[in-house]
């Protein structure tokens, strides 16, 4: 590879993420030419967002084109891009994401008011870019979290957790009530 001539722009970089910079001050991702052009997990992939809107096309609830988003997460975290402090924040992440890509994920029915409140304003930030240097801290802050939070063992624990906490609630909201919706669902579809 040649070298550059001084006072010569470099050459753009990719740097993971698909995000491009320029070179300019050694091998941090969030320089360019004046501004960020992305950020480097905020945005959703485009996959994903295809996905998300496919589900919602086939008329899929609103936390089944959120788990799509979540799925990213658990992805960006095993191939290192960056951490979580638990699964909880893994997917808290990947329903922040979901809400501001468009998709309506409401919180649940037993959710404190500071997740209604952080989720009310991520709707409200639906199709916004973030703030670049907000971001850039957020980003920061992750990759020094550690990655066992996308564990399949952390997974599991989480799902198990999530379960029985439902099932002592009772309710239509509970594993078995979901259980007998679903094989009616699939009574009425094989009829």
């Amino acid at each position: 590879m040649a070298t550059p001539q001084p006072g010569a722009n470099p050459p753009p970089s990719n740097s993971g993420g698909g995000i491009k910079t320029l070179a300019l001050h050694g091998p941090r991702e969030s320089t360019t030419v004046g501004k960020v052009v992305a950020y480097s997990s905020g945005m959703p992939n485009k996959k994903t967002v295809e996905k998300a809107k496919q589900d919602r096309a086939e008329g899929k609830s609103g936390s089944t084109q959120a788990g799509e988003f979540v799925r990213e997460e658990m992805h960006h975290i095993r191939e290192g891009k960056h951490g979580a402090k638990n699964t909880k924040q893994a997917i808290a992440i990947g329903l922040s994401k979901a809400r501001r890509a468009g998709v309506k994920a409401p919180p649940g029915p037993s959710a404190s008011r500071r997740v209604r409140r952080k989720a009310a304003q991520d709707t409200a930030h639906a199709g916004r870019a973030a703030n670049p240097r907000r971001a850039r801290a957020t980003t920061r802050a992750l990759k020094r979290a550690p990655r066992a939070a996308a564990s399949p063992a952390a997974l599991s624990r989480q799902a198990r957790a999530s379960a029985e906490k439902r099932r002592k609630a009772g309710g239509s909201n509970s594993p078995s009530a979901a259980a007998k919706r679903a094989a009616k669902t699939r009574r009425q579809n094989a009829a």
